[in-house]
């Protein structure tokens, strides 16, 4: 398996959101579910990315492992790809996140956003060092329970620069988070 492609499906899921906090906006403290669903205009990149999700569940243990300590240290759980080919992710979402409207994002490091209210939700956009990416796109809330998001990425994760659309559902579980072997705690 291609660990650099496996990293750039991850960057482009955990792009959700790129940090983004709503002003206008509440959601729930607590467990929350997100899936997404990422597609490319080069077919190329699209079939790639196909081949590592239907590859993510049959990872060789030390791979495995390997990907559980990154998701972790997102705040995130181990990632599920449904029959749908969407990847599901679970994060908790601290109050103090909640406080700040923050939604479960996992984004990696040296990342800058900047979030614009509107009506129902917000325009997002994003950019990180490394590995170097950039997105932009819209977040819309359905009450303080759900919400959904289109983002368009560039990312650079294997070499050269490619296109990535993400298609995101964000769901409240419920007010408790499992143990952090379940679904980890993402730092505020």
């Amino acid at each position: 398996m291609n660990l650099s492609l496996l990293r750039l499906t991850l960057l482009a899921c955990a792009a959700l959101g790129a940090q983004a906090s709503a002003q206008t906006a509440t959601i729930k403290p607590g467990l929350w579910q997100v899936d997404s669903k990422m597609a490319s205009p080069d077919a190329a990149t699209d079939n790639a990315m196909s081949m590592v999700l239907q590859q993510l569940g049959n990872l060789p243990p030390d791979q495995r492992k390997q990907l559980e300590s990154m998701a972790a240290s997102r705040g995130m759980a181990m990632p599920t790809v449904g029959a749908d080919g969407a990847v599901r992710v679970t994060a908790c979402v601290t109050p103090e996140m909640a406080a700040r409207k923050q939604i479960p994002t996992g984004q990696p490091g040296d990342c800058s956003s900047k979030n614009t209210d509107i009506a129902g939700g917000m325009n997002v956009s994003f950019s990180c060092a490394n590995p170097k990416s950039s997105g932009e796109g819209q977040v819309r809330f359905s009450g303080d329970q759900a919400f959904s998001m289109q983002l368009a990425v560039t990312t650079s994760a294997r070499g050269t620069p490619e296109q990535v659309n993400v298609t995101s559902n964000g769901k409240w579980l419920g007010a408790r988070c499992p143990a952090p072997s379940t679904a980890a705690v993402q730092k505020p």
